[in-house]
């Protein structure tokens, strides 16, 4: 069995688009509570689309066979999801212009005649308290216009008079009959009204550089009528702020005078000169003189003139006026400064009929302003026709009323016409802030306060009804929005105010849907919170009611949960749109929390109208059965379907409860735990995908031609098409972000093990597959070739193998493990860690067996090809022979197609196999030739036969020894291999250099060694010029050969191989006789030519003996020294000395070299050799 590698980014896979899995990074669903930042995790968790990795291209046919099941609940319900967040298309009224128009309809029958009994009351009290009818106040306006004050109050008096009787609708005869009475009435007294408010610039009169400056006011005809403000001390930009009414004879010819003076105490000489220390520059010193000499001469103390200014009051304009005026002064071409004064016109009336007449003529001009200019609802701003502003400025100052009671008349006026035209809410809130003061401050009477408070009482209604009603408005209008903003600052403008005792502002039979009240209800934002709540359920109602199409009504429960998927999606939308768009509003205007009162709402009329629904729908769903073995097939259950909608009401759940957890981050709602309606759903969903799943994998590989994708990537569609499911159901699962961690587990557990399922069945189908392909025959023989569809059905179970564990990873399998910590303990989930990741293990493990499964059939097939190649190669390899050359060819081909389709993990693996059975052939091969007594020729060609498989691999000796399982096993039948090809005289050495390699084993100590060691004998070698001086100094532990229990020992140097220094002398030392330590002491010097000393792998050979006087000399031992050891010196005392172990042939009769020489029996050398070394060791 070929190991199991970890694949490590295989060649073909690299540049495949689905090759890797990434990581998605996880959204945070800590959400703040500030609105802004809210909306922007709102929408970037919702309509980001990240896609770990590109889908994979899936073959149409395929996807067809189950209907797109996968894709329908992977990507395109994402899609689906996605676009729903995006364009939600809800039921509303088209036009903003029509629904406010119609807002007063939207009441109850009963709720209108209320309000309508309410106005012709409110209409009957006013009439009594006027006092007057239309014709009394046509004449007084005449008379107002006829005898008109201020600037240009008579340049444009015919326009105005017109303009009157359209508005009054009154016909030319009346309007001449009241006209000539308004003329032949005197002029009304008129008054005034003068604001001296403050000066800037002034001159410095007094000697420190500053004035005491003081107003003086008279009327040019009327010099002897003076008016003075109060002095204020040293300052040259003094404020007043003070009021003076001044009678006026002739308006159109007379002339205000203002003097400024600057205050001059009486002082004396002693007096002034004490203000020296605050003299300024010389002017000032001048000025203080100059009062001294008047002072101490005359005693006089006149006030200085500053300046003067002459307004004439024809300048004065009839709506009054604020402006600065230059001060001059005779003889003066500078002006002395600026005073700023206001200036108004005005007569004497009783103020509760002024106020009466100016709310009613008020109620007359708007009315004609409304029906000339036609506005459309809410557009209106309070800007009066010019002529309509004319007549109300004249009537104004002709009445003397003040601003309080002006603003009164318009807040009574135009509550009142919002309910027959809806008014701009901003203008309302204007006219309301210029009230607010007044009515704190007690600046109205009880009467007036009265009127103030039913005119907001009518205007209730129309608030309340704008709240409830403003889901039929588009919010995206920026108008409609600043309308609310200026509604909401009204009713909060309002809660600021008290009502008198015993007020009701919201009665109960015009507001049967507020919450009861114990007394009176004039709690504003109490019925602001319920008319939020009530607009709520109206528009759930109003959603329910526009889509009960048949969608509910029919017999499929995949159309009918498409009917709880639209309210679902329109209640989400609203709320989505409260939060961007009046969330803000509220919050800043009334600190109402709008958005988090209609999620409470719907949270209740969602659980009423989904759970029951989506509880019954899972418990129809039945059961699916599956073959507990594989190997019996997918069981044929009957026609299985599961629409899409289920899953869709499940996201639209999803989305509505993390938002509203986003409201309300600690609180639970009835909907908050809406998974737990769908776990038998989702549970029976997982057994439909895998269904599935195994059904399109069986078609994919039946439709797929086995040929890759492309020249980037080696594996075909069916490959892809498998991993499409596993993306599916991970965008799938993904989607549904189940929130419960221990079903979560369970869930993931299940998926995990049916895409493991899902890949050994695909690995299973892909073998079977390929089974009979590449098989060919003809008159001759049988033989298999190596195919695309063979390389690629290999790479299409690789494929689906490295994408088990990414795609583990990318069902956040990980954070489920946390949570689980979290809530029950480490161990626990370490222990569910371990066991999922075991079963990975185990799938990839069984997978990759799979390919190796594979590998070895298609090795084991072209065995026999190999097999017959190493016979004739070592048989026929130098010859001309068309069967070796078409061998060759054969495996050329197939050996390129294998480098050329395989990935390169893939290509390792085929290599590992075909050389771990290769092996085994060529062991056989070997000891079958050995037996037979084969040349070395012969392995020389079986040799070269063997080099020439390994060009085709692509790969070095060393890189291929790495890849097999049993290296050490090739490594030493290609060392056989090697041996047996040699010469005998090379056999020869290599049997001396394996002798070598046993001796180095060995330690220095003779007893650790008893059973191979005869002893040590210490050297010294050394090449020295022409020479190799050899020192032999003395022998440890020899092995007694004699029966005395000692040896006459000596020493004979042999070079090896002999055959490499012949004619070289052979030294050898004196007998040492009876000694076991013998100490021979002697330095031998042996010719040896430099090209000598440096051959390779050459060996001094050391042979210890017994010397025999009757018979042959007896072997001690002996030891081997190679040249590569031997120093180049010239001083013989520096080299250092060896202790060499000696051995006897004995274990080496066993060597593989001493083997290989033996079964030559037809070559002389190597049986004499055998021969000798035989007897050698016997003795």
């Amino acid at each position: 069995m070929a190991p199991r590698l970890q694949p490590q980014g295989p060649r073909g896979f690299a540049n495949s688009p689905s090759s890797t899995l990434e990581h998605p990074v996880k959204p945070c669903w800590q959400l703040s509570m500030d609105r802004v930042l809210f909306i922007w995790l709102w929408r970037r968790r919702w309509r980001r689309r990240v896609q770990p990795f590109q889908a994979p291209r899936t073959t149409f046919w395929v996807r067809q066979s189950d209907g797109e099941f996968f894709e329908k609940f992977g990507s395109a319900l994402r899609d689906r999801a996605s676009q729903a967040s995006e364009h939600i298309e809800c039921v509303r009224v088209p036009s903003v212009a029509a629904v406010c128009g119609q807002e007063e309809q939207v009441h109850e029958a009963a709720a209108e005649d209320s309000e309508e009994e309410h106005i012709i009351e409110e209409d009957e009290i006013f009439s009594d308290v006027i006092g007057s009818n239309v014709e009394q106040l046509y004449a007084e306006v005449l008379y107002e216009t006829v005898h008109g004050l201020g600037l240009g109050a008579t340049e444009n008096q015919d326009e105005v008079l017109e303009f009157l009787k359209t508005a009054f609708k009154f016909d030319e005869e009346k309007h001449g009959l009241l006209l000539e009475e308004a003329r032949a009435k005197e002029a009304p007294d008129i008054l005034l009204n003068v604001e001296v408010i403050e000066a800037q610039e002034l001159r410095a009169k007094d000697c420190n550089g500053l004035s005491d400056p003081f107003c003086t006011l008279y009327i040019s005809n009327q010099p002897t009528q003076r008016y003075n403000t109060s002095v204020k001390s040293q300052t040259l930009k003094p404020t007043w702020e003070e009021h003076f009414s001044l009678p006026v004879d002739d308006p159109n010819n007379d002339v205000l005078v203002i003097e400024v003076w600057d205050f001059d105490p009486a002082e004396t000489v002693r007096e002034k000169l004490g203000k020296i220390s605050d003299v300024k520059g010389v002017k000032g010193l001048k000025k203080l003189i100059k009062e001294v000499a008047i002072t101490a001469s005359t005693g006089k103390h006149d006030n200085e003139l500053v300046g003067i200014v002459e307004i004439p009051l024809k300048e004065i304009h009839a709506s009054g006026m604020k402006a600065w005026r230059y001060l001059n002064k005779k003889g003066k071409s500078k002006h002395q400064g600026q005073v700023h004064v206001g200036l108004s016109l005005g007569a004497l009336k009783n103020v509760q009929v002024a106020t009466q007449e100016h709310r009613q003529l008020l109620k007359i001009l708007l009315k004609h302003d409304i029906e000339v200019t036609k506005p459309l609802p809410y557009k209106w701003s309070g800007q009066f026709l010019d002529l309509a502003a004319s007549i109300l400025n004249q009537h104004r100052v002709h009445t003397g009323i003040d601003e309080n009671h002006v603003q009164l008349a318009r807040w009574a006026e135009f509550c009142s016409h919002h309910t027959e035209h809806a008014l701009n809410f901003q203008l309302l809130g204007r006219t309301l802030e210029k009230l607010c003061r007044p009515i704190r401050d007690g600046a109205l009477n009880d009467e007036e306060a009265k009127v103030f408070w039913e005119a907001a009482k009518k205007l209730m209604p129309a608030c309340l009804t704008c709240i409830r009603k403003l889901r039929r408005l588009m919010p995206e209008d920026k108008a409609t929005l600043t309308q609310l903003e200026a509604l909401l600052s009204v009713l909060s403008q309002l809660t600021t105010l008290t009502p008198p005792a015993g007020f009701e502002l919201f009665p109960s039979t015009l507001y049967a849907w507020l919450s009861p009240s114990d007394g009176p209800n004039c709690d504003i934002r109490k019925s602001i919170q319920d008319a939020v709540r009530q607009g709520a359920k109206e528009w759930y109602g109003h959603i329910v009611e526009t889509n009960n199409d048949e969608d509910k009504k029919s017999d499929d429960q995949d159309i009918q949960l498409s009917y709880y998927i639209k309210i679902l999606t329109c209640l989400y939308s609203d709320i989505l749109r409260a939060i961007e768009h009046h969330d803000k509003i509220y919050s800043d205007v009334v600190q109402f929390e709008y958005s988090r009162t209609v999620y409470e709402i719907y949270d209740d009329r969602v659980y009423e109208l989904v759970q029951p629904v989506v509880q019954d729908t899972c418990m129809s769903l039945k059961p699916l059965k599956f073959n507990e073995d594989p190997a019996q097939g997918i069981y044929d259950n009957d026609s299985i379907t599961m629409g899409t909608s289920l899953f869709e009401l499940y996201i639209g759940l999803q989305r509505f409860v993390v938002l509203g957890q986003g409201l309300y981050p600690n609180k639970e709602f009835k909907c908050t735990k809406f998974h737990t309606w769908f776990h038998k759903g989702v549970a029976q969903w997982l057994d439909i995908a895998l269904y599935k799943a195994l059904k399109r994998i069986e078609k994919a590989v039946e439709l797929g031609n086995l040929q890759p994708l492309d020249s980037n990537v080696k594996f075909s569609s069916s490959a892809v098409d498998t991993l499409s499911i596993y993306y599916q159901i991970k965008v799938f699962w993904k989607q549904l972000n189940w929130p419960d961690v221990e079903s979560s587990y369970t869930f993931v557990t299940k998926i995990i093990d049916d895409i493991c399922r899902c890949s050994v069945f695909y690995a299973d189908k892909m073998s079977h597959r390929v089974s009979g392909l590449g098989e060919s025959e003809n008159a001759f023989s049988k033989k298999f070739e190596v195919t695309t569809e063979w390389c690629t059905a290999i790479n299409n179970i690789e494929y689906i193998r490295q994408a088990i564990q990414p795609f583990v990873l990318e069902l956040g399998l990980e954070k489920i493990l946390d949570s689980m910590a979290e809530f029950h303990s480490e161990a626990e989930a370490n222990q569910c860690r371990k066991t999922l990741q075991l079963v990975i293990d185990n799938t990839v493990d069984t997978v990759s067996n799979k390919i190796v499964e594979l590998i070895e059939i298609m090795a084991e097939k072209m065995s026999p090809s190999l097999h017959k190649f190493l016979v004739e190669g070592a048989e026929l390899l130098h010859q001309n022979s068309m069967s070796l050359d078409r061998l060759i060819d054969y495996l050329e081909k197939n050996f390129s197609t294998l480098h050329s389709q395989l990935s390169e993990e893939n290509f390792k693996r085929t290599l590992a196999v075909v050389w771990d059975n290769l092996t085994k052939q060529l062991q056989e091969q070997i000891d079958n030739s050995i037996e037979k007594r084969r040349p070395p020729s012969f392995f020389a060609n079986l040799s070269e036969a063997l080099t020439i498989l390994e060009g085709f691999f692509k790969y070095d000796e060393t890189e291929i020894a790495s890849l097999c399982e049993n290296s050490d096993l090739l490594a030493t039948t290609k060392a056989r291999l090697k041996m047996h090809s040699l010469e005998t005289s090379d056999l020869i050495h290599c049997y001396h250099v394996n002798r070598y390699e046993e001796q180095k084993l060995l330690t220095h100590t003779p007893s650790q060694n008893s059973e191979q060691c005869c002893g040590l004998l210490t050297i010294k070698c050394m090449f020295q010029d022409q020479f190799l001086k050899i020192e032999i100094l003395n022998g440890r532990n020899l092995r007694p050969t004699d029966s005395n229990g000692y040896c006459d020992s000596y020493v004979k140097v042999h070079l090896l191989p002999e055959e490499k220094f012949a004619g070289i002398v052979k030294p050898k030392t004196k007998v040492h006789k009876k000694n076991l330590f013998p100490l021979y002491d002697e330095t031998f010097s042996v010719p040896m030519s430099e090209h000598a000393q440096r051959t390779e792998d050459a060996l001094i050979h050391f042979v210890v003996k017994d010397y025999e006087m009757l018979s042959s000399n007896e072997l001690v031992g002996e030891a081997f020294f190679p040249f590569s050891e031997v120093r180049f010196d010239s001083d013989f005392q520096n080299v250092a000395q060896f202790h060499l172990p000696l051995t006897r042939p004995s274990a080496a009769l066993e060597n593989e070299a001493f083997i290989a020489l033996d079964h030559r029996q037809g070559d002389k050398m190597a049986k004499d050799f055998v021969k000798k070394e035989r007897a050698r060791d016997s003795r």
